[in-house]
């Protein structure tokens, strides 16, 4: 047997194994307790696990994992509906419990492959080289003859597609009732709507072709490296949002203390900064940061952090966490049918519990015990 190693199978599998680990990010602690995250993790695992099967056959190295053929048929059915509940959940808050129903496709589709999952390697064998059509290989004769849904490629693809069409109905209600614009949205969770219905929609259309060039699943390998695509995306955005690359270095915090600045100027400086934050509110957007900030007041991060630390006595974090939870007093009041965490999100935070910590330590209650 020759294993084929080439780009496509270099590019698939580190797609796989950044898909695993944002999928442990998505499933950690904190995380889960936001569900749209729980299913975006199941949506982002079941992907890993189909492109890892397609990954096994296109190499070649599932000849020595025969018992793997066509195990992830049933996860193929996942996600439709984890990228439906995402939606509804970044939406709507929290799914009703018959939402779950929409897994049952896929416990269903588990059941009906059983007779064929616990055939021995002969079968498996038969079934991957009569998919892949694989060269210089020849069947195994075999005396059993297994049951196996017909056209089920075909079936795969239509659940796939309905549930697709079905969030990207949904996603474009939610703009028009909410009277944003598809494309100049700035509030993340419209962001990351939009972004999501644009990937998974590509996703199909390109599943789509592909199986009209290969009717006989020989391009598998091309949707699942397209596949990778979405994870890099992902893994960007998070990146891209993450506070990490945006901390000053100990050095630029402590220049400020041999600043030029005189007190007047400070003063002018500070009034300057109290006046853009109460207007503008810079602080809403997740990824708002230092650099950020001092971009906008046209000074360096060293003076802004002199401002910040002489003229209000904190630091950065802690004047950005008191105006987001002063505005997130009077969202609490103002909007008492908004769930807790769509008010986190409108504020800036994109964790609820970090939300409700930092409001519990500026105010001494809960935000549901504040909203009474």
């Amino acid at each position: 047997m020759v294993y084929r190693i080439d780009l496509f199978a270099i590019f698939i599998f580190l797609g796989i194994v950044q898909a695993f680990f944002l999928s442990l990010f998505f499933f950690s602690k904190e995380n889960r307790q936001i569900k749209a995250n729980l299913f975006q993790g199941l949506m982002v695992l079941s992907v890993a696990a189909c492109s890892f099967e397609i990954l096994l056959c296109y190499t070649g190295y599932i000849i020595d994992a025969l018992w793997l053929v066509d195990y992830s048929e049933a996860l193929s059915f996942v996600i439709g509906p984890s990228f439906l509940l995402m939606i509804i959940c970044l939406i709507q808050g929290q799914p009703g419990k018959r939402w779950y129903l929409h897994f049952v496709p896929a416990v269903i589709w588990l059941f009906l492959q059983f007779p064929f999952l616990i055939q021995g390697d002969d079968v498996k064998f038969n079934a991957w080289i009569g998919s892949y059509h694989t060269a210089g290989l020849s069947f195994r004769h075999v005396d059993v003859d297994v049951f196996s849904p017909p056209h089920h490629s075909e079936i795969i693809l239509a659940h796939l597609t309905t549930y697709v069409i079905i969030g990207i109905a949904i996603t474009v209600k939610a703009f028009r009732d909410k009277k944003q614009l598809f494309w100049r949205t700035e509030q993340t969770t419209f962001k990351k709507l939009r972004a999501s219905a644009i990937q998974i929609a590509l996703v199909v259309m390109i599943i789509i072709v592909v199986k009209l060039l290969h009717r006989d699943d020989m391009g598998d390998h091309l949707f699942a490296a397209y596949m990778s695509v979405p994870i890099y995306l992902i893994s960007f955005q998070m990146i891209s949002q993450s506070g990490f690359f945006k901390q000053p270095s100990l050095a630029e915090q402590q220049k400020y203390k041999t600043s030029s600045l005189t007190s007047d100027q400070q003063q002018i400086l500070l009034n300057r900064l109290r006046l853009l934050m109460s207007e503008q509110k810079p602080f809403l957007k997740p990824d708002f940061s230092l650099p950020e900030l001092a971009d906008q007041m046209k000074i360096s991060v060293h003076q802004l952090s002199q401002v910040i630390n002489d003229g209000l006595g904190k630091s950065f974090f802690e004047m950005t966490a008191e105006h987001r939870i002063e505005e997130a007093k009077h969202l609490l009041k103002e909007k008492p049918n908004i769930k807790v965490e769509e008010i986190a999100e409108e504020v800036g935070y994109n964790s609820k519990s970090s939300f409700n910590t930092a409001f519990k330590k500026l105010t001494g209650k809960t935000p549901s015990e504040w909203r009474g």
